[in-house]
């Protein structure tokens, strides 16, 4: 019995020890090393703290802390000045509107010009309204009239809504002429319109700019047309569309008396510029072996050309490119739609498989009953209120007017006019909805 307890004591002992040594062992790799005395070969890495607690939470017992997840590392943005196409990536909280306005610095702001003088207040605003409506990014209007007509403008500007007004600011010019005689400058073609000749001697401090007539509406953003000076090649400094589609069916190509751009002529309703190219380049023309300045070269040219020119500044224009045909970017004709691109049945394909970018209301058609398609959208813009649901006081009272002009042959293709305004419509709507209330208060 004796020797049999002995045995059972040593047995526990020995059990003992073995216990003693494998918690003594497991201790000792939990325990973190000495400081080596000497630099190591590779460098240590050291875990992640591991995120606090938050209070109140109790650890099981025995249980391992997880090892907090990592979240790929946001790409920061490049250091220097930000481009056009980067502005509509700038970062916003959930819910809130995507607007660059209070964010773009005054340099990447589109330039917008317009001349107006005599009963052009009305259709003036009509097309500033409509390029506010839809807009992105902030616009500089640069309003040249008559001193008659300052104070309305202003007056009629500032009583637009806080929601609009603070998606552009506004400059008035005076009419001044810095070469010839003013008086007949004046006179030339339409009161005023030749002032559009000198925006590059006047506007120093633009770099580029889009000139429109004041019987031009925008259908979509004019963030989109002014895109297109991304696609200027290294000697283009302006932009316009065909006078025409079909040269047989031609005003210049039948009856000018000057020569003229291209096969059919440009139109100059609306006019992309590279303000900085103008202002540096010596044109090539009729009157001098060497090229002239911009500025320097215009009285001249009216001079040669006075009695030969029916449309007054557009014809300059198409006799400047006529030697100068490399510095033009012709740009389809959706984004300067006009009557004569359905009246004699339609001819603009862009417009029948995009839609109407910029409809240019020309010979009087907003005032008359002879393009009732025209008149329509003219009035469904002037009269849409600011706050006002888009598709309910907008589109929809559209569509039932264009029913009543399908005797028409511009008013037989009511889609080409409708297409880009109801996509356009329906992205503010869902940037609205969607951004703006959020997904979670839309059903």
């Amino acid at each position: 019995m004796k020797l049999r307890s002995k045995a059972a004591a040593l047995l526990l002992l020995a059990l003992a020890a073995l216990l003693l040594a494998l918690l003594s062992l497991r201790a000792g790799r939990s325990e973190p090393p000495a400081p080596p005395g000497h630099p190591a070969s590779a460098p240590q890495r050291h875990p992640a703290p591991l995120p606090a607690r938050p209070p109140g939470s109790r650890a099981l017992p025995g249980a391992r802390p997880r090892a907090p997840r990592r979240r790929p590392p946001r790409p920061r943005p490049r250091a220097g000045r930000r481009g056009a196409g980067s502005l509509d990536k700038l970062a916003r909280r959930p819910g809130q509107l995507r607007s660059v306005h209070a964010v773009l610095p005054p340099e990447l702001w589109i330039h917008l010009a317009v001349v107006a003088c005599g009963n052009r207040l009305e259709e003036t605003l009509v097309m500033l309204k409509s390029a506010v409506l839809f807009s992105h990014r902030k616009i500089q209007f640069h309003i040249f009239t008559e001193d008659s007509l300052k104070p309305e403008f202003d007056k009629q500007l500032r009583q637009w809504p806080d929601s609009y007004t603070k998606k552009f600011e506004h400059r008035i010019y005076p009419i001044t002429f810095s070469v010839g005689n003013p008086q007949e400058w004046k006179k030339l073609f339409k009161p005023c319109a030749a002032q559009r000749l000198f925006l590059p001697v006047i506007l120093k401090d633009v770099d580029s700019l889009l000139y429109v007539d004041t019987d031009v509406l925008f259908l979509r953003p004019v963030d989109d047309i002014w895109k297109l000076l991304r696609q200027f090649n290294s000697t283009q400094l302006a932009a316009m569309a065909p006078e025409h589609e079909i040269p047989k069916i031609g005003w210049y190509s039948r009856f000018a008396r000057h020569p003229f751009y291209g096969s059919a002529g440009i139109n100059s309703g609306v006019m992309l510029m590279n303000l900085t190219r103008i202002r540096s380049t010596q044109f090539k023309n009729s009157m001098t072996p060497t090229g002239l300045a911009w500025e320097d070269m215009l009285y001249p040219l009216y001079q040669a050309y006075r009695n030969a020119i029916t449309w007054g500044d557009q014809d300059l224009l198409n006799i400047i490119f006529y030697f100068n045909p490399e510095r033009l970017y012709l740009f389809p004709c959706q984004w300067n739609y006009r009557p004569d691109h359905c009246m004699y049945g339609s001819n603009c394909r862009e417009a029948e498989r995009e839609g109407v970018s910029v409809l240019h209301g020309n010979r009087g058609v907003y005032h008359d009953d002879k393009q009732p398609t025209f008149k329509a959208l003219y009035e469904a813009m002037r009269d849409f209120p600011f706050q006002d649901n888009l598709f309910q006081s907008m589109y929809y009272p559209l569509q039932l007017k264009f029913l009543e002009t399908v005797h028409t042959l511009c008013g037989r293709i009511p889609q080409v006019f409708l297409k880009q305004i109801e996509k356009t419509m329906r992205r503010a709507y869902e940037k609205h909805v969607i951004i703006h209330v959020g997904p979670d208060h839309t059903h």
